[in-house]
């Protein structure tokens, strides 16, 4: 008998939720962690060490989360080709939100002592483990239904989560900094992390109501999962995993130098803590309008192009950027800080249409997820590396040559993947859709 209606793709808006809504609280829950990390942490959890020490083992904290996310990525890049996408964009939002709400109970070093900043590293492991498989979820929800031509534009609704997640989280911040220092070390900095309750009992409601990615439901109908995608993946799609790695590494490498490095460096410049917060929350707009133009331009040209654009970039920016934040000027941090969203965003908006065709449905989500993870857990531990850099020579430079090399090796690598899954062309506007459906 006829299958009937099994294969009904989601609705676009259910899939913009699903994934924008989605993936913003998750992002939300990791950045304030960032945030904290760079202005709060420090002071509370390592209190014994000197300003700079406690700032280094601070972010140190942080790049944990980023230890786990390959594995992460595996575990439920595994399930989410043999069990579904949906399923693990629940369980993902789980894991990152409890533990998110779980470190605003916390208690501090002054409380407990070392376990304080044990139980806090425990805690960032947890969340790195359950983002890890977040995008790729989330991505494929949505490219795995699109329309046809309109691959990247759909996966840039993943996207949006992260300068969302910046935004939201920022706000957050900027809601308790008013506070004086004794309030907002005391109770205050808690506010972001336990309001993450509410928002993932949201999300959780979202995303328990949507449907599978059409492209999923078709192989899961004719009974082709994988009964080991990883294994098919290291046999099938070496290069394509090693060089999405690689080329996954410039967007974050730039992300975190502003959104959690520059929080640190930048009161040590001249600037207030709520300047800095401020301008980050700014930006994010034109980091948002930046995915959705390189996104637009992706499915009407080349996705892989777009990309390489966007990792020269990322070659370029850094020192100019550490040179306007250096001036101590107001104009010179806004400067900075806008046209590396541009960058960002650029990146953003061609990743998703481009990851999606670098693997097999059946083994995508490992794939992706994957090469995501490594490339974010690469910048990410090398975050910490950016205060020991300037410590150690006492220039700014240095930090800025390791973003730009970071920039070299995506752009080198974006270059050389090959597409095992040609991007469907955009339908002219009075084209009539071909269909090969009975």
């Amino acid at each position: 008998m006829a299958n009937t209606g099994t294969t009904k793709a989601p609705s676009t808006k259910g899939i913009f939720a699903a994934s924008f809504i989605g993936t913003s609280i998750e992002w939300y829950d990791y950045f304030i962690f960032g945030t904290a990390a760079a202005i709060v942490f420090p002071r509370l959890f390592f209190p014994d060490a000197s300003p700079e020490a406690a700032t280094l083992a601070s972010l140190s904290a942080f790049a944990a989360g980023f230890l786990v996310r390959p594995i992460g990525a595996a575990v439920i890049g595994h399930f989410g080709d043999r069990i579904g996408r949906k399923s693990m964009l629940v369980m993902t939002l789980l894991l990152t939100g409890g533990s998110t709400f779980a470190i605003g109970l916390l208690p501090t070093y002054a409380a407990i002592g070392v376990g304080a900043p044990m139980l806090l590293v425990a805690l960032r492991l947890v969340q790195g483990f359950g983002v890890a498989g977040e995008w790729g979820g989330a991505l494929l929800i949505s490219t795995e239904s699109a329309t046809p031509g309109r691959r990247a534009f759909f996966g840039s609704f993943a996207q949006f989560g992260v300068p969302i997640g910046v935004l939201t989280s920022n706000l957050a911040f900027l809601f308790v900094a008013g506070m004086n220092d004794e309030d907002f070390f005391s109770y205050g900095w808690r506010i972001p992390f336990l309001v993450s309750a509410l928002l993932v009992i949201v999300g959780f409601i979202i995303r328990l109501r949507l449907s599978e990615s059409r492209e999923f439901q078709q192989i899961k109908e004719k009974k082709a999962i994988n009964k080991v995608p990883f294994r098919e993946l290291l046999r099938n799609h070496p290069r394509n995993l090693i060089l999405a790695s690689l080329a996954a590494i410039a967007p974050p490498a730039i992300g975190y130098a502003v959104t959690v490095y520059m929080l640190s460096y930048g009161t040590q410049v001249g600037y207030t803590r709520n300047t800095l917060l401020a301008i980050i929350l700014a930006s994010t707009s034109v980091w948002i309008l930046a995915i959705v133009v390189s996104a637009l331009l992706s499915d009407r040209f080349n996705s892989k192009l777009l990309y390489a654009i966007g990792a020269v970039t990322a070659v370029i920016w850094p020192f100019p950027m550490f040179a306007l934040v250096n001036t101590g000027t107001t104009g010179g941090a806004v400067v900075a800080f806008l046209v590396a969203a541009i960058v960002q965003g650029i990146m953003a908006g061609a990743q998703g249409g481009l990851f999606t065709e670098l693997f097999d449905t059946k083994v995508r989500y490992s794939g992706i997820s994957i090469a995501y993870a490594i490339g974010a857990t690469v910048s990410g531990a090398i975050t910490p590396a950016f205060p020991a850099l300037y410590l150690s020579t006492g220039s700014s430079n240095a930090v800025a040559a390791l973003i730009t090399g970071l920039g070299v090796v995506s752009l080198v690598a974006v270059l050389g993947v090959k597409r095992i899954i040609p991007p469907t062309p955009v339908p002219e506007p009075d084209a009539v859709p071909v269909t090969t459906e009975p």
